[in-house]
């Protein structure tokens, strides 16, 4: 499907790409994955001809339709759903020629086009995607001049969704999606009937979608099969064995050397010298292999210690120009809480964090904060408070007065901005590098509760695990609205949802969350009445429902922070262990279905009448599926045992 041969570019005099090339088969679903910054876009834009390489070629099936998803789709009348129906260019040309169209015979080929691509299916299948990124049936009615730029953005996958290219690009397509679409879009990509190359740096969806992953680094394309796990795994061990290879070279040398630089001026050793300088020559160590590790987070300590709840609520509503969008909040968050905010977007998630944020006051019932409490509040809206023509540098310094200039390029090193970006505008910064900044000024203070919107688009993998080991060092209060499920695995212990015009807690983990998704009965099933301790105690355990959340159901006092440090160690201790047991699940699912088949065919009496070698062979490969039945079993045991006994530990 694509082929690129020896492909070189360069872009500002800096080279993206040196000599790079990749075969990628038709109908593989690959992830495309390197550090921000390397060039990935730019790989999309000249496999479009958007730009042209300096040497070596690119090369794409000639009868392939390429398609990429535009930045948002057209803020116009047309309603929704004509929007994305009207992306199939083949099908909107053949009903224009069907309506026009007088020649019998020209009338006839039309209809067995349409027929061919399933044109009758075209609306239904249209709506479906559109259901899946979101859209109800009155949003797919709706114009898209009444959505904003974030749900056009939907619209415009949609779109490149039902016109299926043959090559389909996605870069970052989940950077505005919620947790169901993301979960929708990770399973349409799965059965996706085409190729796909996908730039993500959401690691579930790496791990479930894509079969394979090309790798962007130091200028060259890699081409691994496997999810992104396995990849890791894979170039790791890669690493290991390179580098011990470079040091096993590099001390033959330093030996040979040694013998040199001893015995090269004397005549009866001066011979065997000169040998082992030519064989110095002759050995060209391999190069080094290693991960440049993303620059850490540090979030600012909270600079005083409030006391519990930082803030409660009772019968809150909320909303905009006199209309609630959420009402009937009731609950409380305490100092040392740890809370992911999920639900479908349009049912109030940021309005809630706009609200504790003090963006928006309420509309109804009484809340009420902490004493001298603190709040930091970071959303991608934000972005807009950065001065574009003013470096991070600048920035810094009205928070800063009477700082030195080495101490304020200290605090931006912790931000995670490395010294070469300190002096760039911030009009010239990567998104992620927009991102840290952002974060680093809205935490400058040191905040009690740390509210963060989507905070992991535009970061890539190793920065969203440096956004996790800071945030887990944190000493304050978190709440995190998301789509990364690996982020609110590593970081939260409360899941709170945004539903039927309220926020209430869910009694079970993300793993909880997915099913119940896919349940007949939805959220309305999920939810709990209220949030906190005045939820009744539902759901957290953090009071017997009378709002004091600092003891626990049998009056015991409560020590909030020794617990949250226990679950994330328990989260770090027994995350191997979960995926080594979903692994196995995976494997002895597999080696069965290729067993039932098996004894199926060892079943038919027809077999034996035939070449005997094929029985041989069948009978081969069921000893072998028995054995890694076996061994899958084994495994799984293994990994639930040692979970049993970590969860047992911690108490669990």
């Amino acid at each position: 499907m694509l082929t690129i041969t020896d492909m070189s570019f360069r872009i500002e005099g800096r080279s993206l790409f040196e000599d790079a090339s990749l075969v990628l088969p038709a109908g593989s679903k690959a992830g495309l994955v390197g550090r921000n910054g390397t060039g990935k876009t730019t790989l999309f834009k000249l496999i479009q001809g958007e730009l042209t390489p300096e040497t070596g070629e690119i090369t794409v099936h000639k009868r392939a339709k390429v398609g990429s998803v535009a930045q948002e789709a057209p803020s116009t009348e047309d309603s929704v759903l004509d929007m994305v129906l009207h992306a199939d260019a083949e099908r909107r040309d053949l009903m224009s020629r069907a309506d026009t169209e007088t020649d019998p015979h020209a009338i006839g080929e039309i209809h067995t086009r349409l027929a061919e691509i399933d044109a009758h299916t075209a609306e239904a299948r249209a709506s479906a995607i559109l259901k899946g990124l979101g859209f109800d049936k009155a949003a797919q009615a709706g114009p898209c001049s009444a959505l904003s730029g974030g749900w056009r953005m939907r619209v415009a996958l949609a779109a490149m969704l039902f016109a299926e290219p043959d090559l389909l690009l996605l870069d970052e397509p989940t950077n505005y999606l919620d947790l169901e679409g993301a979960l929708w879009l990770e399973r349409y990509l799965a059965t996706y009937p085409h190729t796909v190359l996908l730039i993500s740096h959401d690691r579930d969806l790496l791990n479930k979608a894509v079969s394979s992953i090309v790798h962007l680094d130091k200028g060259r394309l890699t081409f691994y099969r496997g999810n992104y796990d396995r990849f890791d795994a894979q170039r790791r061990l890669q690493m290991e064995i390179v580098n011990k290879t470079r040091e096993k070279q590099l001390a033959e040398i330093a030996h040979m050397q040694s013998y040199v630089d001893r015995f090269r001026y004397k005549a009866n050793k001066a011979k065997q010298a000169q040998s082992r300088l030519k064989r110095i020559e002759k050995i060209k160590p391999v190069e080094a292999l290693f991960d440049e590790d993303a620059l850490p987070f540090s979030f600012t300590p909270p600079k005083r210690t409030v006391a519990a709840p930082i803030l409660s609520f009772d019968d809150v509503s909320v909303g905009y120009d006199g209309k609630p969008v959420l009402s009937k909040i009731d609950g409380r968050i305490d100092p040392e809480d740890r809370i992911a905010l999920i639900g479908v977007n349009g049912n109030g998630k940021s309005t809630f964090a706009k609200l504790l944020a003090g963006e928006l006051a309420p509309m109804g019932g009484v809340m009420q904060k902490a004493r001298k409490l603190e709040i930091a509040y970071f959303a991608q809206h934000q972005m807009d408070m950065l001065k574009p023509g003013e470096t991070p540098l600048q920035h810094i310094e009205p928070l800063t007065h009477y700082d030195s200039e080495a101490k304020r390029r200290s605090r931006i090193a912790q931000m995670g901005l490395p010294t070469s970006r300190m002096d760039t505008v911030a009009s010239k910064l990567s998104g992620g590098e927009k991102a840290r900044l952002l974060m680093g000024l809205v935490t400058f203070s040191g905040p009690n509760l740390l509210i963060l919107d989507e905070p992991t688009n535009h970061l890539d993998i190793d920065s969203r695990d440096a956004l996790i080991q800071a945030l887990n060092a944190f000493e304050g209060a978190v709440l995190i609205i998301s789509h990364d499920r690996h982020l609110i695995e590593a970081t939260v212990d409360q899941l709170w949802i945004a539903a039927e015009g309220t926020i209430t807690v869910f009694d079970d983990d993300l793993e909880g969350y997915q099913r119940m998704l896919t349940n007949p009965g939805g959220i309305a099933e999920g939810g709990t009445p209220g949030i906190g301790g005045n939820g009744g105690g539902t759901g957290t355990g953090r009071g017997s429902g009378n709002g004091s959340g600092d003891a626990s159901g049998d009056g015991v006092p409560r020590d909030r922070k020794a617990e949250r440090q226990r679950a994330a160690a328990l989260r770090e201790e027994t995350a191997p262990l979960r995926k080594a047991i979903k692994a196995a699940e995976a494997d002895m699912a597999k080696h069965q279905s290729a067993l039932d088949k098996i004894d199926a065919k060892l079943a038919d009496p027809k077999l034996y009448e035939g070449d005997p070698a094929e029985t041989v062979k069948l009978t081969t490969e069921q000893a072998r599926l028995k054995s890694a039945l076996e061994d899958a079993e084994a495994q799984w045991l293994e990994a639930s045992e040692a979970l049993e006994a970590a969860e047992k530990a911690q108490g669990v």
